[in-house]
């Protein structure tokens, strides 16, 4: 497939991903100079994020007036949110390593019809790496077709993840959920930008993915990837309906299975007994994980002569 004879609406989609892309690789060059501000504990947006967002809502809106845009930061406040299309937009996904200058981040922006992701692009713009995919069509890296790894055997995959890091997050479950994978597999990784930690599942270069916590525009372009790279995506139990339930996992056919089968546990939607088990598992690692370090006391005058 060639850039003459991608659908039309990726098209468009690639022009704004790269003009968004073209505002994040100016603003890189002076990091330090971008303001910054915090929704909350750890969550920042930048105002390359705003500018990113509002630069793709007006190329999609410039070409189709009539449809919706739900994007992270400003939601569903443009285009017409009665219609049946949905364009899904994460402008600067991965924006604080963005911020702190490491170059693992991208665009993300999909087209949902009644639901469904039928269009979807991923622009990496430190490595101009283009991923797209038209449901049906296959996908797509820098217009080379790309399919998930063929590995069969969990235990010779490498896996990507992210890690809680709001106050709320039930980190002692997520460490557990963790040393299950790790005990498991060839080694986790955590990149810091979901989408496109997706992309990578879809071209092979990783063999799989979960994460709980994401947003719809963080998984939609990305899903629509996997499952036209020949992959699987869904929630932790395996369910494939899982675009607004903040859980997601992916990978080839056999791995995925495999995973289902180690965090269907830790699902909202496992079944009552496998939920007890999780709680029991993380209750015991609270009470063996060590205690919060204190400032120590001021030693005596006996004490302070050794």
């Amino acid at each position: 497939m060639t850039p003459s004879n991608l659908h039309p609406m990726i098209n468009v989609a690639v022009k704004a991903a790269r003009a968004a892309g073209a505002i994040i690789n100016r603003a890189a060059l002076d990091v330090e100079s971008v303001r910054v501000s915090q929704k909350q504990v750890n969550d920042f947006v930048t105002e390359v994020d705003q500018a990113s967002e509002a630069l793709i809502i007006e190329t999609l809106l410039g070409a189709y007036p009539g449809h919706a845009i739900w994007a992270e930061e400003s939601g569903r406040e443009h285009g017409a949110q009665d219609s049946d299309y949905v364009w899904i937009i994460d402008p600067l996904d991965g924006t604080t390593n963005f911020i702190h200058g490491l170059p693992t981040y991208c665009v993300s922006i999909a087209l949902a019809v009644k639901g469904k992701v039928e269009q979807a692009v991923i622009y990496d713009p430190t490595r101009n790496d283009l991923f797209t995919a038209t449901k049906g069509r296959g996908a797509y890296m820098n217009n080379r077709r790309i399919r998930v790894a063929k590995r069969t055997r969990l235990q010779e995959c490498l896996i990507s993840t992210g890690f809680p890091y709001r106050p709320e997050d039930d980190i002692n479950t997520y460490l557990r959920l963790m040393g299950d994978m790790m005990a498991r597999t060839a080694g986790l990784r955590r990149p810091g930008a979901a989408a496109l930690d997706l992309a990578y599942v879809a071209a092979g270069f990783t063999d799989g993915f979960f994460e709980l916590g994401l947003q719809p525009w963080d998984v939609a372009a990305g899903s629509l990837l996997i499952t036209e790279a020949g992959g699987l995506v869904g929630n932790f139990s395996g369910d494939a309906n899982f675009l607004e339930q903040r859980e997601c996992m992916a990978g080839n056919p056999r791995i995925y299975g495999q995973m289902v089968a180690i965090l269907g546990k830790y699902s909202k939607f496992a079944v009552a007994g496998d939920k007890a088990a999780v709680r029991a598992a993380v209750a015991e690692l609270a009470q063996s994980a060590p205690a919060t370090p204190t400032a120590p006391a001021t030693p005596s005058p006996e004490e302070a002569d050794f």
